[in-house]
């Protein structure tokens, strides 16, 4: 069982080196809100999805694009020398993920407490090559 895993592990290690993404961790919006802005990328082009997540007013929306920028910078440090206009980016993925929720307490009528959910997300953006997946 220990060996099986331990291959897997390193399964997924090598697959990480071939994939390009970026990690967002305890964001501090709610996931519901994120996944709004999210959806709205998830397959376009790089120029497209960046284009429309700087002209859509949520605040969503600012901490995407610059996660995005971050996706595209690790693609270019693992792929020297290749210009990203003739590799044809595009958002193969991006899922959101519940984080940490922080919990308050807000006062209520009559002596009472309500409890305040204070809700983070973790973003995951991966990005690839189209010309990569057509030769394959």
């Amino acid at each position: 069982m220990g060996l099986r895993k331990h291959l897997r592990a390193e399964k997924l290690k090598e697959e990480k080196k071939t994939q390009y993404f970026a990690r967002l961790n305890n964001c501090p919006t709610s996931p519901r809100k994120m996944r709004l802005v999210a959806d709205i990328i998830r397959g376009k082009d790089v120029d497209k999805a960046l284009s429309i997540l700087k002209y859509t007013k949520k605040e969503a929306a600012q901490r995407l694009e610059k996660l995005l920028l971050s996706a595209i910078a690790n693609w270019q440090n693992k792929n020297e020398g290749v210009r990203i206009e003739d590799s044809n980016l595009y958002v193969k993925t991006i899922f959101v993920d519940s984080g940490r929720v922080l919990k308050r307490l807000r006062p209520a009528p009559q002596g009472r407490a309500h409890r305040i959910r204070k809700r983070s997300n973790h973003v995951t953006i991966f990005v690839d090559s189209r010309n990569k997946n057509e030769n394959e």
